[in-house]
């Protein structure tokens, strides 16, 4: 059995009023099928399932088709069943309209404050071993001193001609490791790896890749907390560097690295521009009602003190929906709009909170990732905002 859907408009955006038309096709089968179409969104209110018999196109193809309308602004995802088959499809309408309610506990921003003081109490201790010089690029191993007094690395790209350069501070995925780029001799890039991440894993060790339960019973020593706090000290490192103009100093993630780029941006004022992209770690209550990850659950189920109360109270701490309201410079985020690992809608309820000039960009056919063009405009948006 060959089984397609399609969506119209194509671009996943609904059409005036809302409206959306998803055509299912069915080839390869001797009766018509039975099409169940079912919808899961945070945003809209719940629908009820549709059961169809699918027409007859000729032969044995066959075809069914859905027309609904999004009433408000926000996300709706629809799956559609055949034969024990599922197919599934994102649409959207008015995206940047989309507001969640905060889920910041009282102490919420005396809990960040402490957390910069405390790193700033610890001396930086810069240790930078050059690797190479080619084609007009010094490459160096920076490590430096960051939270808790954990050993943190990265890769400084340099131009070799003296100056004060831009510079952009790439962040990692989740369990992800940034390399060197050799690419620019006009811009100062440092590819970093915050702890347990990428050559940053003498103190803390990537394996098991299990994040986001470390230390999970308590807002301090989770270890969000020190990773924010690695990603701060890295903008501090660039910022009084020979090389770096410090008042042009961009961080750029996707994934985990995208949600590193909303809390870096939130939390360090060096930071003039952000790019985010597929972020992840936004929007937690809205996150796992739309995700299903077996790992969290154990966690919770392991001890009789954990509850999703008290695991998604720890968690708003870290959420960037509740930490982007004190970004003030420009934002630039990109998203798969059949991202099934980072929910669009949880990356924009923490896009929609930034206080400073902000564009999005959507791909309809791509789940967790943007294509290779959006990197080649994230590079030209920093040239042009940048001057370079």
């Amino acid at each position: 059995m060959d089984f397609q859907i399609k969506m119209f408009p194509t671009s996943g955006n609904a059409g005036p009023g809302g409206k959306v038309r998803i055509v299912a096709t069915v080839n390869g089968i001797e009766h018509p099928p039975e099409v169940l179409w079912t919808f899961l969104s945070n945003e809209q209110p719940a629908v009820t399932p549709v059961l169809q018999t699918a027409t007859s196109v000729d032969g044995s193809r066959y075809r069914a088709q859905l027309d609904f309308h999004l009433p408000f602004a926000g996300f709706q995802q629809v799956t559609c069943r055949v034969n024990g088959v599922d197919r599934k499809l994102r649409v959207y309408r008015e995206p940047e309209k989309l507001q969640k309610p905060l889920t910041r506990q009282p102490d919420f921003t005396a809990y960040w404050m402490a957390s910069l003081i405390s790193l700033s109490r610890i001396p930086m201790d810069v240790r930078i071993r050059e690797i190479s010089t080619v084609k007009g690029i010094r490459l160096s191993e920076v490590t430096i001193s960051s939270l808790d007094r954990v050993a943190v690395r990265g890769w400084l790209e340099e131009p070799i001609k003296p100056g004060r350069y831009p510079a952009v501070l790439r962040v990692p995925g989740y369990g992800g490791s940034m390399e060197p780029l050799g690419m620019f001799t006009d811009r100062v890039v440092f590819s970093f790896n915050p702890r347990g991440h990428g050559n940053s894993q003498d103190t803390v060790k990537g394996k098991p890749e299990d994040f986001w339960i470390r230390g999970l019973d308590d807002k301090a020593g989770y270890y969000y907390q020190g990773c924010y706090m690695d990603c701060v000290r890295a903008v501090d490192f660039l910022a009084q560097h020979r090389s770096v103009d410090a008042s042009r100093i961009a961080v750029w993630g996707g994934s985990q690295g995208g949600g590193l780029a909303f809390a870096t941006a939130a939390l360090s004022s060096n930071v003039a521009l952000c790019l985010a992209d597929i972020p992840f770690m936004c929007d937690w209550d809205g996150y796992f009602k739309l995700s299903d990850w077996p790992e969290m659950e154990s966690w919770i189920c392991d001890a009789s003190h954990r509850s999703w109360q008290t695991t998604l109270k720890t968690l708003s701490y870290f959420d960037t929906m509740n930490l982007a309201g004190r970004i003030r410079c420009p934002v630039r985020m990109g998203i798969g709009l059949q991202d099934d690992v980072c929910p669009p809608s949880t990356s924009f309820a923490a896009f929609n909170r930034v206080h400073g000039p902000r564009e999005f960009q959507i791909y309809p056919d791509q789940g967790h990732g943007v294509p290779d063009q959006h990197y080649t405009a994230g590079w030209r948006w920093i040239e042009k905002r940048f001057g370079i």
